[in-house]
C-alpha cells in the first residue's frame, strides 16, 4: 500500500507552536510521530515523504529513519538540505527526487513538496499531492478550490502517513473548515 505524509519536521521545536501541535516538547512530538507512523505502516508499504522530514533536529536523521517502517521515498522539501548531506540517512530512502510521479490504484499522481497549480496530467484526471503550506498560507484558499490537489502536511492529516483515500477524506474536512472558500 502507498502512504503519503509531508512536513513531519522531526526535531523542530518551533513547529509545535507554528502548527499548534498537541505536544509539550520535541521529545514527546518525535515519539508520537514515530508511534503513529508505525501504527499505520508495515514493512512492505511504500511511504512518500512529501518534504521537510526533519529540521533543526539535534538527533541525526538516521535515528528517526531507522525506527520507521516501510520503504521510504523522499520528495525533497525546502528544509531537507541537512538531510541530503547525511549519507547514512540517505541510505534509508528507496528513491529521492524533487518531483515524483506514481500510480496508486490506477490513479496517476504528481508528488511535489511545493503546491503547483498545473501539474502533468491535470487535464486528464491526474492528482497532485503536496506539502509545504502546513495548515495555513495565503495560497490555502486557492489550493482548497483545486479538486484533485491534496495537502499531505502532517498537521492536516492527524500526524499519520495516509493512504490516498484517507488523505482525500482529511482534505475534504480541511477544505470545508470555516474560512474556506465555497
Amino acid at each position: 500500500m502507498n502512504f503519503y505524509i509531508g512536513d513531519l519536521h522531526f526535531g523542530h521545536k518551533s513547529v509545535i507552536d507554528f502548527d499548534h501541535r498537541p505536544y509539550a516538547d520535541v521529545e514527546e512530538m518525535d515519539q508520537a510521530l514515530i508511534q503513529l507512523w508505525n501504527s499505520q505502516v508495515s514493512a512492505k508499504d511504500q511511504v512518500y515523504i512529501i518534504g521537510d522530514f526533519a529540521f533543526r533536529n539535534e538527533k541525526p536523521e538516521e535515528w528517526y529513519l531507522s525506527q520507521l517502517s516501510g520503504n521510504k521515498h523522499l520528495v525533497i522539501g525546502n528544509h531537507d538540505r541537512k538531510l541530503l548531506k547525511n549519507n547514512t540517512a540517505m541510505s534509508y530512502f528507496a528513491s529521492v527526487d524533487k518531483m515524483m510521479h506514481v500510480t496508486d490504484n490506477a490513479r496517476q499522481i504528481c508528488l511535489c513538496h511545493f503546491p503547483i497549480v498545473d501539474w502533468y496530467g491535470m487535464y486528464r484526471g491526474s492528482w497532485h499531492i503536496y506539502g509545504h503550506i502546513h495548515n495555513s498560507s495565503i495560497a490555502a484558499p486557492y489550493l482548497k478550490k483545486l479538486e484533485r490537489a491534496l495537502n499531505a502536511s502532517a498537521c492536516v492529516n492527524h500526524y499519520l502517513p495516509c493512504s490516498f483515500d484517507a488523505l482525500a477524506e482529511n482534505n475534504r474536512h480541511w477544505k470545508n473548515e470555516p474560512g474556506s472558500p465555497e
